[in-house]
């Protein structure tokens, strides 16, 4: 059976990276050098958290673009939840 948290079949390592993904785009602006070496502590690369900030940024950047000019979802796409104003 599944665990409810998907992030329980993470190790440490993956799980920090993750948390820091969510991190950056929830509140970036709390983000700070205490969290980098957070996840050099927790066993992450340089390359690791580089490659996440590069991947979290984009995927920031480009799905407020397409909000902003309100770029149809993909037919695969659920819709956005009620209220979301599209």
């Amino acid at each position: 059976m599944l665990s409810a948290d998907p992030r329980a079949a993470l190790d440490d390592r993956h799980r920090a990276l993750l948390d820091y993904a969510v991190a950056l785009t929830v509140a970036p602006h709390a983000c700070r050098r205490e969290d980098v070496d957070a996840l050099r502590a927790a066993g992450a690369t340089d390359a690791e958290i580089h490659a996440t900030v590069q991947v979290a940024a984009y995927f920031n950047y480009i799905n407020r673009v397409a909000d902003a000019l309100g770029v149809d979802l993909e037919p695969e796409m659920p819709p956005p939840p009620a209220g979301a104003g599209r």
